[in-house]
């Protein structure tokens, strides 16, 4: 399970990267001028690195807490498995 979610995140990560740069390069002509393509793109740079950032950091807590956040799902998933028949 952990290793599952550590790949969607990824996975998140990487198609946020694909689709700030696919909405940087798609409303290029859009922006008034160089100021705002600038500002546009610091922008962009912001989001991404912070959201970056915090997938990061959320992965690294993932890792460290694993048992207990595992443990418990593993756990209830055993007591419906164990209701159910």
């Amino acid at each position: 399970m952990h290793r599952r979610d550590v790949l969607v995140a990824w996975a998140f990560v990487i198609g946020l990267w694909f689709a700030v740069i696919f909405v940087a390069l798609a409303t290029w002509s859009l922006a008034p001028n160089g100021v705002a393509r600038i500002m546009l793109l610091c922008a962009g740079a912001v989001v991404l690195l912070f959201n970056t950032a915090a997938i990061i950091a959320m992965l690294r807590h993932y890792r460290e807490d694993r048992d207990f956040i595992y443990g418990l799902d593993i756990r209830f998933l055993d007591e419906a498995r164990g209701r159910r028949g």
